[in-house]
């Protein structure tokens, strides 16, 4: 079953959904130098966790062998297309959010990083090791 391998970005994606709906009045604003704001590293971060939770997770599908196979282009695909739906929200539905193209853009930075860098997390944490059926 697809669920249970995938408990962990499911959860995380539901946190991500909540914090994204809080209302903008609530979220603090804070920027470093006037250049980056700092919801710019959040966003990043959580896309980040979430690839990597979802890399795992479908690398774990022993009855789903494309799902495995096919790990890392659905985890980032997945991810941002979810990214993409976020920011659509915010200015669709939530209230006093608004959509920021930057917000997406460091959505899918962390997504390409997690990415970038599975490869050397899973090799430190055993956990995230999954050898690919042949």
């Amino acid at each position: 079953m697809i669920r249970r391998p995938n408990f962990l970005t499911i959860f995380w994606a539901l946190i991500i959904l909540i914090l994204c709906g809080t209302p903008g009045k609530d979220v603090p604003h804070f920027s470093f130098l006037d250049l980056l704001a700092i919801d710019k590293f959040v966003h990043v971060g959580f896309f980040f966790i979430l690839v990597i939770l979802a890399i795992r997770g479908f690398r774990l599908q022993s009855s789903q062998k494309w799902l495995c196979k096919n790990s890392t282009f659905l985890a980032v695909s997945l991810s941002i297309l979810y990214g993409g739906i976020l920011e659509i929200l915010q200015e669709t539905v939530f209230v006093d959010r608004s959509a920021d193209i930057n917000d997406f853009i460091a959505n899918s930075f962390g997504c390409f990083v997690a990415l970038l860098l599975y490869p050397k997390i899973a090799s430190r944490f055993s956990g995230l090791k999954f050898k690919m059926p042949l």
